[in-house]
């Protein structure tokens, strides 16, 4: 009777979980889609970089309700080539390169 109780709540606790956690991570997760779609098209373009050996990541810290800062770091095995940060206004959707 406790497997069978168990079956049936466990869906509702997922998906009350699951709709939390889409609302307190929406504009990171704005936010890394942008850079992302930016960071593919900019390095398609690039012929001479071999992206097979690259593999960047990927990593969003939320500032408030509309920005958020993204680090992209680009590793070969355990190097890392270079990193990148950016400042998006996920409201306006806009990106800003951040200077170092």
């Amino acid at each position: 009777m406790k497997k069978l109780i168990t079956l049936i709540l466990f869906p509702f606790l997922i998906i009350s979980f699951g709709a939390k956690a889409n609302d307190n991570f929406s504009v990171e997760i704005e936010a890394l889609t942008l850079v992302m779609e930016r960071y593919k098209e900019g390095t398609e373009s690039n012929v001479e970089l071999d992206m097979e050996d690259k593999k960047p990541s990927f990593m969003a810290l939320k500032q408030d309700e509309c920005n958020a800062t993204v680090e992209v770091t680009e590793k070969t095995g355990l190097e890392v080539v270079n990193t990148e940060s950016f400042d998006v206004n996920v409201c306006l959707k806009e990106i800003y390169k951040v200077i170092n």
